[in-house]
């Protein structure tokens, strides 16, 4: 893609990696989360297809991976390409807007100019055309001074996604979809789900922000100055061995944990600085293993989904998805929307409906202090 386009020769991707997608559990364990995994049956992992639609926007050195130092070794694995100066380790987890802050200002830090924009490490969305098409855009509007987000069209009334409510058009050069977005909005009940999707005003919030690297940094600084303060004084130290250890050791453990919805996407809207490029393609966060279900049946409801190298299914008369790690044989006789994973030392069994349920089973094992299985 040419990077003719407004804002796109100074453009950075951003790549969080974290989180350890507990809905995911037993599947996705804290040594090895979601992002590291294929779950799509490419043969590549969502990491690693993140990075595949992001290289060809402005070129494998101008992306940086942030992930937890324990991950280190399997991302680098997974992307040879990554440079060693932009990978950024988190010695905790200290959630969104510190890892995407801590990056800009890196960024910030060795180019003033630089315009930022984080994807999560964990989405799958086929048509990568239409995606970097609306990352043009956004990186246009970030160019014009906005904060840019990629909203998704809806395609159903989804309780799992929170939504955006978008205004009017914006008249901005290079990004002719741009939308003024009015407010976030959390995740809804169905029946307000239902109105959202017939009002038309209203996309899902994909997670995506563009920005100038000060723009998002000063809006950091007016939502928690604390942190803006320390996420500063890392990045001036970063880039010198000698420093950055102890600055880390020192600055890192007293960051706020906060979400960047919570300290940019919800004031910038409030305050009509945030711009919204609807995104036409299909695009999932992979948030439970219903969504999975969901990406392998291609919407149809009567398929059972198999995941596994080695998978030793026997089923008849059933559908959902079964993910297998073992040499098992897992027989399913009259049983739909089935849940079934299967891993060398534990096993899960739900139903597609009560899948985001999962998350409740992994904060019990945290409460017994079965980490061993975490």
């Amino acid at each position: 893609m040419s990077k003719d386009a407004a804002g796109l020769d100074r453009f950075y991707s951003i790549i969080p990696a974290g989180g350890i997608g507990s809905r995911l559990w037993p599947l996705s364990r804290a040594d090895a989360p979601k992002f590291l995994h294929d779950l799509t049956g490419s043969g590549s992992s969502l990491l690693r297809a993140t990075w595949d639609r992001l290289a060809p926007l402005a070129g494998p050195d101008r992306i940086m991976v942030v992930t937890g130092r324990a991950h280190r070794a399997a991302v680098e694995e997974q992307i040879p390409e990554l440079i060693d100066a932009n990978v950024v380790l988190e010695s905790e987890p200290k959630d969104s807007t510190a890892a995407i802050g801590l990056a800009a200002a890196i960024l910030h830090h060795r180019d003033p100019d630089v315009i930022v924009g984080s994807f999560a490490a964990d989405h799958v969305i086929a048509d990568v055309r239409a995606f970097r098409r609306a990352v043009t855009q956004a990186v246009a509007a970030a160019d014009a001074g906005y904060i840019a987000t990629i909203g998704i069209t809806p395609t159903e009334p989804a309780i799992g996604f929170g939504y955006i409510h978008c205004g009017g058009h914006l008249d901005i050069p290079g990004a002719p979809d741009a939308i003024v977005a009015e407010s976030f909005v959390e995740k809804p009940d169905l029946e307000t789900a239902k109105e959202y999707l017939a009002d038309g005003k209203h996309l899902w919030n994909g997670g995506m922000f563009v920005a100038r690297a000060e723009v998002l940094l000063a809006q950091i600084g007016e939502s928690d100055p604390e942190l803006l303060a320390g996420l500063e004084e890392l990045a001036e130290a970063w880039d010198d061995p000698a420093r950055r250890g102890p600055t880390v050791d020192r600055v890192w453990p007293r960051l706020h944990k906060i979400a960047i919805d919570y300290t940019v996407a919800e004031p910038a809207a409030a305050a009509g600085r945030l711009a919204v490029i609807p995104g036409s393609f299909d695009w999932d966060d992979v948030g439970d293993f219903a969504s999975i279900a969901k990406l392998h049946a291609g919407g149809r409801s009567s398929d059972l989904a198999i995941l596994g190298k080695n998978a030793r299914v026997l089923a008849d008369s059933s559908s959902g998805i079964v993910v297998s790690q073992t040499d098992r044989i897992i027989s399913l006789i009259g049983v739909r929307d089935i849940v079934v994973v299967d891993t060398p030392d534990a096993l899960l069994v739900t139903t597609s409906q009560n899948a985001q349920r999962v998350k409740s089973v992994v904060d019990a094992l945290k409460l017994s202090g079965r980490s061993d299985v975490l």
